[in-house]
């Protein structure tokens, strides 16, 4: 695309509104009518023109259809950047960013909602990928006596059980109501070592290097965005602390989202490895360790990563 093409695309404000936001975040067209208060048809016409010259890619989540920012290439990279920060002082602008921030807090609501009304009874409960199989496949990777965050912890049942060895367990959740069951079942169970604390795995409320182990199990899937959920679980380990994730393999069963809020399909071992790679992990691995035997039959995978020195 010559230099002309790229002012004449970027000469108009809605598709310069779409390509701001979609530097921010990947939204659907759905999100997208929500924040601009734009017809469908609209909308859908500028995402085409932008995904023909390469500018904008689209990805399949389901029944959903998400559309991302690709950065392009030089030269014409500085004038998308010129043009974005020059639109940024329109009154459009600060518009279109509140309008972000309540579609993202929108999405996390409706995951905790989730969370929050099966609070309680999450355990007794039917979950895709808990097992005690799993559970024990997950346990056998555990050093005693270390500093432990269980990132997306829920009531923390896996904490309950390694803080009978651990030095501390920081367990980390969205839902209000988790944390609420999780302090009531520390203070019953008398651990002392345990402490529940309210916040987003994307964003978890712990300094740097504070931890040596880090634990997501089942709760990447419920991430908005899994590579920096595990961006922040490299950020909290110690030098040579470790990572292990505990999640469900991709797989089709769409209902996963509507019953379980499920924000993502499980992940394929390379799409895993990949993103702890990503994040800085070495020493990676990722593998399936157990297969349901019920339909949909879903499988578990198992992840670890180290941090280096």
């Amino acid at each position: 695309m010559s230099a002309y093409e790229t002012l004449r695309l970027l000469a108009d404000s809605t598709r310069l509104r779409i390509l701001r936001l979609l530097t921010v975040e990947e939204l659907s067209v759905a999100e997208l009518q929500e924040i601009l208060d734009m017809g469908q048809s609209r909308i859908s016409t500028h995402l085409s023109l932008l995904r023909q010259r390469g500018i904008v890619a689209d990805r399949k989540d389901g029944k959903k259809t998400f559309y991302g920012f690709l950065n392009p290439d030089p030269p014409h990279d500085k004038l998308f950047v010129a043009a974005l920060e020059a639109f940024s002082s329109e009154p459009d602008a600060e518009k279109d960013e509140i309008a972000l921030r309540r579609i993202v807090d929108k999405r996390r609501q409706a995951t905790e909602k989730y969370f929050d009304t099966v609070a309680g009874r999450l355990g007794k409960n039917y979950c895709p990928g808990r097992s005690w199989e799993a559970i024990g496949h997950f346990l056998l990777r555990l050093v005693p006596k270390i500093v432990v965050a269980d990132l997306g912890a829920g009531e923390g049942m896996l904490s309950q059980l390694l803080a009978r060895r651990a030095k501390k367990i920081h367990c980390i959740d969205s839902s209000r109501s988790m944390v609420r069951v999780g302090k009531e079942l520390a203070r019953k169970n008398g651990l002392t070592n345990l402490a529940y604390k309210h916040g987003d795995i994307e964003k978890v409320p712990l300094p740097d290097g504070s931890v040596d182990l880090a634990l997501m199990s089942q709760s990447l899937h419920h991430a908005q965005r899994p590579e920096v959920a595990l961006a922040e679980a490299f950020r909290i380990l110690r030098p040579k602390g470790q990572v292990i994730v505990l999640d469900l393999k991709e797989h089709t069963f769409e209902k996963a989202r509507e019953l379980y809020a499920d924000r993502w399909l499980g992940f394929s071992e390379n799409d895993l490895y990949r993103m702890l790679r990503a994040a800085g992990f070495r020493k990676v691995s990722a593998e399936v360790v157990t297969r349901e035997h019920e339909e949909p039959h879903f499988e578990t995978l198992l992840a670890s990563g180290e941090k280096g020195d």
